[in-house]
């Protein structure tokens, strides 16, 4: 089968066994195994970490013509999944099918841990291979030359002149062998032209089918930069948005270039407005300059004037593919990446509210009742929850972007390379709760919210935690947490509990925001790494409390029923 065949089969096989997948049987786990096969039941109890959630999204209000587009925009993401596959790894979707092929049990359990983390690997457990035979999981992903050294591509990188330099660490170009083995920048349009082809005409469809002006321009210019490889019309116009459908697609996150954080990975949320919730949120948007303004870094490292827009989306998930939709969910997220638009026209920030209230229903909920002490518990609250994550991708724009270094112009991104990621969500955390705190102060949120929001945030550390030191959210919150713990703003009790101090809790995330920020300014590299070493680490008593949540679920593994009945 060709690419391009290979693509759209897989494509339609995973939304449709992803759609099946949540069905499992949902099994108490027993503590993390070495990931080796050992047969049905540990494969299960693997799976079973994610509890089976139907996702649902209110569509009763669209009319025909946009339940069509709607439809198109879901087929367009199921592609996304085909060429996430591919990124992360070049014998994925071989693997893919020999599983299919296996109606065996033991076969039929590993489909489904392989559908889960879009791979042989477990990323709860550090990327260990659950299927025999597997590779180790390549930190290169399939961005770079197969049997390349990350020392021989960064030393080319380095030769070349600022435009080739610019495509090479740019986010939307691989890295192959030429036919004289020297290595070349091949564009994503050329790479994966027969996947974003089939995407393409999708988009188109959904355009033509759309009623809604900002939609229909989003669409047809996204079908565009499929085909171009320029993206940046599109982002501007996917910020503008202002339709019932909010969809996000095309490469994004830089997660599985664990290299140097450079290449992209395709993704896909399709998703419903909820207008109510976006219209309330919206005021917080207003405030993003006085916060930039009120940083605690020196004055020569904020931005005066931040971009024109920054607006905030509050939607329903329909269906979420690729990267956004592999092992832990995502909650929400701040996009574009490209500091062009960042810098042009800001960041838009959307928070996935169906996916939240089930990750506090399934998830944090019994985390809490577990990891914090008895008199914490009752300041766990859904709202406290939700505006940390608003604010957290609200965070994610402000602060260092474009830094100049040794009278370099340059970006955090590229000084900070493999550490940008790690270093970039534990700022937009730990700044998200001096933003809340500052809102407080100004009257803006309630006095109240300082009894929830600390506890909360503490009690939320453990449910990130438990995605892994490995990945970049997981590692993030184990530098804040034992910063925290450090400072004596997080305690740690006699019964292994974790508790907030009110009195130091304020001073440990100014001075944390304040340490971020400024080797984030500074383009230092080693500092970061310096504070991904040592505080990037799970410590005994952290460890402890996770040892106790083996019967609560990490994360839930949605099933989309929305979009399952849509394409019936």
């Amino acid at each position: 089968m060709g690419r391009v065949g290979m693509a759209v089969a897989s494509a339609s096989l995973i939304a449709t066994l992803a759609a099946c997948r949540a069905q499992a049987p949902s099994t108490p786990p027993p503590p993390p195994a070495p990931a080796v096969d050992k047969g049905v039941s540990d494969l299960q109890s693997k799976s079973a970490r994610f509890a089976p959630t139907d996702l649902t999204a209110d569509i009763t209000a669209l009319p025909a013509n946009e339940h069509d587009a709607l439809a198109h925009m879901v087929r367009a993401a199921q592609v996304m999944d085909a060429l996430f596959l591919e990124q992360v790894w070049a014998g994925n979707e071989s693997m893919l099918y020999r599983l299919i092929k296996d109606e065996s049990p033991l076969g039929k359990a590993r489909l489904h841990e392989f559908l889960i983390n879009k791979g042989p690997w477990s990323r709860l457990d550090h990327n260990a291979a659950f299927i025999p035979g597997a590779p180790e999981k390549p930190a290169s992903g399939n961005y770079y030359p197969e049997g390349a050294t990350r020392a021989e591509v960064e030393k080319w990188i380095n030769s070349l002149g600022a435009a080739e330099k610019t495509k090479a660490t740019g986010f939307f170009h691989t890295i192959r062998r030429g036919p004289d083995g020297r290595f070349i920048t091949v564009p994503y349009s050329t790479e994966y032209q027969g996947a974003l082809s089939i995407a393409a005409q999708h988009l188109r469809a959904a355009a033509a089918a759309t009623a809604q002006p900002t939609l229909k321009a989003f669409l047809e210019s996204r079908a565009a930069a499929f085909v171009s490889n320029d993206y940046y019309d599109s982002d501007v116009k996917w910020m503008e948005l202002d339709a019932t459908i909010e969809p996000t697609i095309g490469p994004y996150e830089v997660y599985e270039d664990e290299w140097f954080n450079y290449k992209a990975a395709f993704e896909a949320f399709i998703t419903v407005k909820d207008k109510a919730e976006s219209d309330k949120l919206q005021k917080f948007s207003g405030a993003l300059q006085e916060i930039e303004n009120n940083l605690p870094i020196d004055p020569k490292y904020r931005n005066p004037k931040l971009g024109a827009l920054a607006p905030i989306a509050v939607v329903n998930t329909v269906f979420s593919a690729g990267d956004g939709n592999r092992g832990v969910q995502t909650a929400a997220f701040n996009l574009p990446n490209d500091e062009r638009v960042i810098r042009d026209k800001g960041s838009k920030r959307v928070m996935l509210k169906n996916n939240q209230q089930a990750k506090f229903d399934k998830v944090l909920m019994p985390i809490s009742k577990v990891a914090l002490a008895s008199g914490d518990q009752g300041n766990v609250a859904f709202d406290a929850f939700f505006t940390h994550i608003l604010m957290h991708e609200m965070m994610h724009g402000l602060g260092p972007h474009d830094i100049t270094v040794g009278g370099r112009t340059t970006t955090v991104r590229q000084e900070l390379k493999d550490t940008y990621s790690t270093i970039e969500e534990a700022k937009a955390d730990i700044s998200g709760l001096f933003a809340l705190q500052f809102l407080v102060d100004k009257g803006q949120l309630d006095k109240s919210f300082e009894k929830t929001m600390y506890t909360t945030f503490l009690a939320s550390a453990f449910r990130s935690l438990r995605f892994g030191v490995n990945e970049a959210h997981g590692r993030g919150q184990a530098i804040q947490l034992n910063y925290l713990v450090d400072q004596g703003a997080f305690k740690v009790n006699g019964d292994g509990t974790f508790s907030v101090d009110a009195a130091k809790i304020r001073g440990g995330v100014t001075a944390l925001t304040r340490e971020i920020m400024t080797l984030q300014a500074e383009g230092s590299y080693a500092r970061a790494k310096q504070m991904i070493d040592t505080l990037g680490v799970l410590r005994p008593q952290a460890k402890a409390v996770l040892d106790k949540l083996t019967a609560v679920p990490v994360d839930i593994e949605p099933r989309f029923v929305t979009a399952i009945d849509l394409l019936k």
